[in-house]
């Protein structure tokens, strides 16, 4: 199986809490081209509402056998599915990924705040090259069924017989 890594840069925003009991915390906001030369944590923009920080790199590895999940992906509003870990003074980035069913299965995780951001364009264009280098088109087999067997469910006679005919005392 052929698999390619890019490395992406992922930028999160914390806004100010609707109540007083609610805590701030970063969400994911946006995936840029490249990591960019800065350290994670650094803050990119502040204003008395929000405060927008480079959470750090995150890897996407793209995987030959999953390019019709890609497809799915690019084929509407291309996005890239960040999971950060709640809480904490800076973000932590968990995972990233450009596959729509992965991304979906780490929101399940109740542990990790995720979003899907909008997929930077030299990347679409790095994952349209990978599907169209390693697409493979299955088709779709329907399976035939078997016809029942009635005597799948016949009553049988007693099975713990010894060689002689005898049952078991």
């Amino acid at each position: 199986m052929v698999q390619q890594t890019i490395r992406i840069g992922i930028v999160a925003t914390a806004r100010r809490p609707a109540n007083r009991w609610a805590v701030r915390g970063f969400a994911p906001s946006a995936a840029l081209d490249a990591a960019p030369e800065v350290a994670p944590g650094a803050a990119l923009a502040e204003t008395a509402d929000a405060t927008t920080v480079y959470a750090g790199p995150a890897e996407i590895t793209l995987h030959s056998g999953e390019t019709g999940h890609y497809r799915d992906n690019l084929s509407g509003r291309p996005s890239v599915w960040v999971a950060l870990k709640p809480g904490g003074a800076a973000p932590q980035i968990v995972a990233a990924t450009v596959n729509p069913h992965e991304g979906e299965a780490l929101a399940g995780d109740d542990g990790l705040l995720v979003e899907a951001v909008a997929m930077p364009p030299l990347l679409r264009q790095a994952v349209a090259a990978f599907f169209a280098a390693h697409h493979v088109e299955v088709a779709f087999e329907k399976r035939k069924r078997r016809r029942a067997d009635p005597e799948a469910l016949a009553r049988r006679g007693p099975q713990d017989r010894d060689r002689d005919g005898e049952g078991r005392r």
